[in-house]
């Protein structure tokens, strides 16, 4: 029945082109542009890490201009970092940040280039679920041995190796030689919630190292610095010992009673610091969980929201004119209606037959909205900028064009029931007289 339905509706908007095409139009575009909105949602605001992200912390600690009344930085200085660290109160815990560096490749066909990378402790890989193509990272010994080693991004390691297991090769970074530990399989968490303050959108590092190679060896340092305070002194242990913040340090605990713990953790260090003479503003550390911190940094912006709701309302306008379609469509066919009716069509079939045909035409136009959703995507992606040009995660996935298909069809559905009401209970009196 239902197909014989379908083919009703199919043959009703051949006898009437135009204004079953405008209202497909109509559809299509309210529905694109509402998905163009609700992807950069779903995506910006997703939950990077859904299994752990109740058990990952960000620290905050309030260092910050006692003078000030500004919020607590979002990152840490090396000194607090690295008494943390020493600590090792957390089940896991990994300080991090970003450097670049030149590599100069083995191959003579290649000639010596820029790479983003990022130093880290050894449990950075397992806290976050780093998967691994080839090999591994490194292991708590090895950031206090300060081996020059590293881990490859996939894309590097084509471009060094061309794709091979390149675990026990060298590689020369900066006029240092490192071994290949390991080569980390697609990774590219959005938002890149291990670091949103520097990016919450940019795409992976390509080389990873122990975090103590950073300063032993003065790699330049890339990503977000606020100081409070004048750097006393000239070079890297002048900056080292400064108030400077630049480092994301993220511990893992796996209860309440273990955050509660180490928060008391953190504001006893704090007390003491400021019997140094350091942490001039009242104690005011925090432990952010993944989405709390995303929510904190803001990462997905004030802009979206409105950006909603205008698409909402440009939705609720195409739907608005679909209602004055289908009701001009359906009462239009008044008189075959009537005729169905004498004939002993029951009103249950008739509204299942017109439902059908508002389903179909929500089909067609959820179709067609995928188009406009993609291309709206497009644009964004230009608008967004270079960095964004290249990018994979603004796109419709699979789900995303069911929810989009799914979303036409019930909302051309809903925008029917008025016209299918009126046309179920045409008089057929009136039009029998007529024919």
């Amino acid at each position: 029945m239902l197909l014989y339905y379908l083919r009703l509706s199919a043959l009703s908007y051949r006898r009437n082109p135009i204004l079953s095409s405008l209202m497909v139009l109509a559809v299509a575009i309210g529905i694109g542009a509402y998905m163009v909105i609700y992807t950069l949602n779903y995506v910006m605001g997703g939950n990077p890490i859904p299994h752990k992200s109740d058990t990952l912390f960000h620290v905050q600690m309030d260092i910050g201009n006692p003078s000030e009344s500004f919020d607590p930085p979002s990152q840490l200085t090396y000194l607090d970092s690295k008494a943390l660290m020493q600590d090792s109160r957390a089940i896991r815990q990994t300080m991090s940040s970003k450097f670049v560096s030149i590599i100069e490749p083995d191959n003579p066909e290649l000639r010596p280039f820029r790479v983003a990378g990022r130093g880290a402790s050894a449990d950075f890989f397992p806290m976050f679920d780093v998967p691994f193509l080839y090999g591994n990272g490194w292991d708590n010994s090895v950031d206090e041995s300060l081996q020059q080693v590293v881990v490859l991004s996939r894309e590097l390691n084509e471009q060094l190796f061309g794709g091979q297991d390149s675990t026990g090769q060298s590689l020369l970074l900066e006029g240092t030689h490192f071994q290949v530990l390991g080569v980390i399989d697609n990774w590219n968490p959005v938002p890149k919630f291990y670091d949103v303050n520097n990016g919450p959108f940019d795409t992976g590092e390509e080389i990873y190292l122990p975090w103590n190679l950073i300063p032993s060896l003065e790699l330049p340092r890339a990503g977000n610095t606020s100081c409070h305070k004048p750097v006393d002194g000239v070079g890297w242990q002048a900056f080292l010992n400064s108030e400077c913040v630049w480092i994301q340090y993220w511990v893992e605990l796996q209860s309440a009673e273990e955050e509660a713990d180490y928060l008391n953790f953190i504001n006893n260090y704090a007390a003491e610091q400021k019997q140094l003479g350091r942490f001039e503003k009242p104690i005011n550390n925090k432990l952010f969980d993944v989405e709390e911190w995303m929510i904190e940094l803001e990462v997905l912006p004030d802009e979206t929201r409105i950006l909603s709701a205008l698409a909402v309302m440009l939705l609720a306008v195409c739907l608005l004119n679909t209602i004055g379609l289908l009701l001009s469509k359906f009462l239009s066919k008044s008189a075959e209606i009537g005729v169905r009716q004498a004939l002993g069509a029951h009103k249950g079939s008739l509204f299942i037959q017109h439902v059908t045909e508002a389903g179909f035409i929500g089909l067609i136009g959820g179709i067609l909205g995928t188009g406009v959703a993609s291309l709206g995507l497009e644009g964004i992606k230009v608008l967004l900028g270079e960095n964004l040009m290249q990018t994979d995660w603004i796109r419709l996935d699979f789900t995303l064009v069911a929810i989009t298909i799914l979303l036409a069809v019930t909302c051309t559905i809903l925008a029917g029931l008025y016209p299918i009401w009126r046309a179920c209970h045409v008089n057929p009196a009136i039009h029998l007289k007529t024919q």
